[in-house]
C-alpha cells in the first residue's frame, strides 16, 4: 500500500496557472535503457559550444551556457516543463508552503508577452488595479519581448520591499500605463468560509497548499457548529489556479463516500500509471487525518461547484470528481485545461528539471488536459456576459501545449472554442462589458454566479449563458433524458436532502 503513495503531488506557482506536480525520485535512465544516443546531433551540440567559446563577441561562463541549453532544451516541450535552477528551485518550494515573495499574479506567456492569467487575492498587484488579461510589455523598463517566461518571473521576484515598475497593456486601452509594485511575502489564503444566507454556506479555495484541507476541515465544522441545519453549500473554485495534489483528492474525499477513485494518471513510465482514492494514505500519510473533525453532513448536503477560466489542475480535479459521481452541480464558466502531471526531477542538491510525465483523468476517464471540465450549467460571470473569461488565456491557447491523447473531438471542440473567444466580435462586446466595471467580489452581494447557484438550491430559475439557453429550449421541446444538462430545475444530486 505504501508504493502506491510514492508520488504525491507538489504545486509550483508562477510560470503559468497551478501546476500538479509529481515527486518522483527516480533515475532517468530507467526510460529508454539500451537506446541508441543520437551521436551525429551531439556532436553538433558540441560544436556549437565550441564555437560559442572561441568565436562569441565577449567571453561566455561555461555554466550559463550548459544551463541555457538545459533550460531551451526543456522548454521546448511543452508550456510546463521547466529546468529550475537555485533560485527557481528555491521559490518552487517556498511556494509550495503558501508564500513567496513577488507582486502576487499567476502568468502565461502569450505573443512574446507575459499575459496575466490572474491576479492573487489582496496581493500587490491586485491592488494596483492589474487584471486578468493584461498583458506585461516591460519590467523595470526592460522589453519583455525576447524573454523566457521564466526568465521575466526571475524579474518580478526580489526581496520585500523592493520596487518593481511593470508596464502594463490593456486592450481597449489607447496606450500602455506604467504601475510601481512593492514587492511582498505573498501568502495565499487558501479557504475562506461564511454563511451568504441563512442556510447557505459558501466556501471558497483560493489554492491548494499544505494547509488546505486543515483550514477546510477548521472552517467547515464551525459553520455547522453555528448552523448546523445547512442547506446547501457553494464550494467556489473560481480563480484558483491549482495547487497540490493530495490538496485536491482530500478536498474530493471530503464531500464523497470513503474509498471513491478521485483521479488517475496516465504516462509512458509505468510510475506515472497511477490511481488515486479517497483514503487517507492518498490525501494525508502523516499525522492526524484533518478530514476527522469534520461534521457527517458534509457528505449529503446538496452542492454547487463554482467554477471559471481561472480554475485550473488541482481545483479540475475536485470539479471532475465530483460532477462524475453527480455529487454537485458544477456551475460557471469551462475550465483552464490543465490536466498534466509534471515530475520534479533533481539534477542536483539545488538544481532540477520539472517534467511533463502523464496526464489526468476523472474517475470516469475524461480527460483534463486542453479539454478542462464544462459545467452542467454554464453561467455567466455578469448577467451582462461572461466578463473577463471571455478574454482568459486557456490551456489550449498556450504554444505547444499537450493536446488530450485519443480526444480529437475534445481538441478540435477546445480549438473552436479558442476562435470564438478569439473573434473580434466578442473581444469588443467583453472589452465594452468591462469598460467601467469594479472589480469582482467574490462571495459578494453583487455575485452573480453565487446568486445563481442559491437559486438552483430554492429551485427558482437559472439565468443560463445564453448558448446553453438554446439547448435548454431545445432541450424542453425534446423527450425527457435520465440526465439533463440544463435545466433551470435542480437535477437529482446523490445525497441530496429532500
Amino acid at each position: 500500500m505504501g508504493n502506491k503513495v510514492k508520488s504525491m503531488g507538489l504545486v509550483g506557482l508562477g510560470v503559468v496557472a497551478g501546476v500538479a506536480l509529481t515527486v518522483q525520485v527516480s533515475a532517468w535512465a530507467q526510460k529508454g535503457e539500451g537506446s541508441p544516443l543520437p551521436l551525429d546531433e551531439l556532436r553538433q551540440l558540441a560544436d556549437v559550444y565550441g564555437l560559442i567559446k572561441s568565436d562569441y563577441v565577449v567571453p561566455v561562463e561555461d555554466k550559463k551556457l550548459l544551463s541555457e541549453a538545459i533550460g531551451g532544451m526543456v522548454a521546448s516541450l511543452d508550456p510546463h516543463s521547466v529546468y529550475l535552477d537555485q533560485k527557481a528551485y528555491r521559490e518552487m518550494r517556498e511556494s509550495v508552503a503558501g508564500k513567496f515573495v513577488g507582486v502576487g499574479i499567476e502568468v502565461a506567456a502569450e505573443d512574446g508577452y507575459v499575459k496575466i492569467v490572474s491576479p492573487i487575492e489582496d496581493s500587490p498587484a491586485y491592488r494596483a488595479g492589474i487584471k486578468a488579461g493584461d498583458l506585461i510589455t516591460r519590467i523595470d523598463n526592460v522589453p519583455v519581448k525576447g524573454l523566457s517566461l521564466d526568465d521575466a518571473v526571475k524579474k518580478m521576484r526580489g526581496k520585500p520591499g523592493s520596487k518593481v515598475t511593470l508596464t502594463i497593456a490593456r486592450r481597449g486601452e489607447d496606450r500602455p500605463w506604467v504601475v510601481p509594485v512593492m514587492r511582498e511575502e505573498i501568502r495565499v489564503l487558501s479557504v475562506k468560509a461564511k454563511m451568504v444566507e441563512p442556510g447557505y454556506a459558501w466556501v471558497r479555495i483560493s489554492q491548494f497548499q499544505e494547509a488546505t484541507l486543515e483550514e477546510l476541515a477548521t472552517k467547515t465544522a464551525a459553520l455547522y457548529a453555528d448552523n448546523p441545519d445547512i442547506k446547501g453549500l457553494v464550494l467556489d473554485l473560481r480563480n484558483d489556479p491549482g495547487g497540490l495534489l493530495p490538496g485536491a483528492v482530500g478536498v474530493s474525499t471530503a464531500f464523497l463516500p470513503k474509498e471513491e477513485l478521485i483521479v488517475s494518471t496516465k504516462g509512458q513510465l509505468p510510475d506515472s500509471n497511477q490511481s488515486y482514492y479517497g483514503r487517507r494514505e492518498f490525501y494525508a500519510p502523516r499525522g492526524a487525518d484533518p478530514l476527522a473533525k469534520l461534521p457527517a453532513a458534509v457528505k449529503t448536503v446538496p452542492m454547487v461547484v463554482l467554477v471559471n477560466g481561472g480554475s485550473a489542475s488541482a481545483s479540475e480535479i475536485v470539479a471532475g470528481a465530483l460532477q462524475d459521481y453527480k455529487r454537485a452541480i458544477v456551475m460557471g464558466s469551462q475550465t483552464f485545461g490543465k490536466g498534466s502531471v509534471q515530475t520534479l526531477r533533481p539534477l542536483s542538491a539545488d538544481t532540477a528539471i520539472k517534467l511533463t510525465t502523464a496526464r489526468y483523468y476523472t474517475p470516469k476517464g475524461r480527460p483534463i488536459q486542453a479539454s478542462g471540465i464544462k459545467p452542467d450549467m454554464l453561467v455567466d460571470e455578469t448577467l451582462e456576459g461572461d466578463g473577463l473569461n471571455a478574454l482568459r488565456v486557456r490551456e489550449v491557447d498556450l504554444q505547444r501545449h499537450l493536446t488530450s491523447e485519443g480526444d480529437k473531438a475534445g481538441d478540435k471542440a477546445g480549438a473552436a472554442a479558442k476562435e470564438a473567444r478569439d473573434s473580434a466580435e466578442q473581444r469588443q462586446r467583453a472589452l465594452a462589458l468591462l469598460k467601467n466595471r469594479q472589480p469582482l467580489e467574490l462571495g459578494g452581494k453583487d455575485d452573480f454566479q453565487l446568486a445563481q447557484a442559491l437559486n438552483h438550491f430554492k429551485g427558482l430559475p437559472v439565468k443560463l449563458a445564453k448558448p446553453e439557453a438554446v439547448e435548454a429550449k431545445a432541450e424542453a421541446e425534446a423527450p425527457p433524458k435520465e440526465l439533463p444538462g440544463a435545466e433551470t430545475k435542480p437535477p437529482e444530486l446523490k445525497g441530496s436532502k429532500k
